[in-house]
């Protein structure tokens, strides 16, 4: 079993910056697919983000430009770095790490205010 736990959610006004966290533990294998998505009141979770282990990144074509995924591999730990930040992106941000299947971290909140 993998748990994720995420961090670094909160409130911002729009134009500004958020870092995530992911840390992932337990049986983490090394090598997987990390990634972040998200959620919006009445939307399908959708993908921001992933990285694999050798550091091959995918983004969304609506954050390209303004985040940015890293990884790093000694924690089992997972970073967004989110700039340029719009009310559009308000929405809970869910960690994901796959290997064989999809584990999910509990989310956290982001909300960006105009």
């Amino acid at each position: 079993q993998v748990q994720l736990v995420e961090s670094g959610g909160g409130l911002v006004q729009a134009g500004g910056s958020l870092r995530l966290s992911c840390a992932a533990s337990g049986t983490v294998f090394s090598i997987n697919v990390m990634g972040w998505y998200r959620q919006a009141p009445g939307k399908q979770r959708e993908l921001v983000a992933s990285i694999t282990t050798g550091g091959i990144t995918n983004y969304a074509d609506s954050v390209k430009g303004r985040f940015s995924i890293s990884r790093d591999n000694t924690k089992n730990t997972v970073y967004l770095q989110m700039n340029s930040l719009k009310p559009d992106d308000t929405a809970v941000y869910y960690c994901s790490l796959t290997r064989v299947k999809q584990y999910w971290g509990q989310g956290t909140q982001v909300t960006v205010s105009s």
